[in-house]
């Protein structure tokens, strides 16, 4: 049994549904500290579907990475709206400079390509975002998980389970 870690959300609205429920109802289930974070606390987001809400617990501005042992970035247009805000570049930079797992799935690596984060790492995406991925100097792969040190990513929804299981190998289960 290992301790509960924080695990930080970073979402905004428009989020790929199951890109976000299942990795946040994973984590919860398996003990996890799950702390979504947006723009700004208590910001009412809602997924691409229009049926699944979530409500941020913090502003970006409150949050600190020294404070979670993974960060998970849902795909969707999410990423859009979250990666040319530099409280967000910084967050994910400082994770990574501290060698926190960051996982990142379907657009999700869109806001480690803003941040600087992917010269030399190889990973995979949503297929679409592959020639920006080279762009920034990363090495895009067609798999359904990829890992490259503390960076865990994954491409679409059917990927999901691989993604999922990567993340809690990192993290350890029931954490309770």
């Amino acid at each position: 049994m290992t301790k509960a870690k924080k695990v930080a959300f970073l979402l905004a609205s428009d989020f790929e549904d199951s890109e976000m429920q299942n990795p946040y109802d994973e984590m919860v289930k398996n003990g996890h500290d799950a702390v979504i974070i947006s723009l700004k606390s208590n910001e009412k987001l809602t997924g691409k579907q229009g049926t699944i809400t979530y409500t941020s617990h913090l502003g970006i501005g409150e949050a600190n990475a020294d404070d979670y042992s993974a960060i998970i970035i849902p795909g969707g247009k999410s990423p859009s709206h979250l990666m040319n805000n530099a409280e967000v570049k910084a967050f994910v930079k400082e994770a990574d400079e501290a060698g926190t797992t960051i996982a990142a799935i379907c657009h999700g690596p869109q806001i480690l390509e803003a941040a600087g984060l992917l010269k030399g790492r190889t990973l995979t995406s949503y297929p679409g975002i592959s020639s920006e991925i080279e762009a920034a100097g990363g090495k895009f792969v067609d798999k359904e998980v990829v890992v490259d040190r503390n960076l865990i990513t994954s491409r679409t929804p059917e990927d999901e389970p691989a993604f999922i299981h990567e993340i809690i190998e990192k993290l350890g289960v029931n954490a309770w």
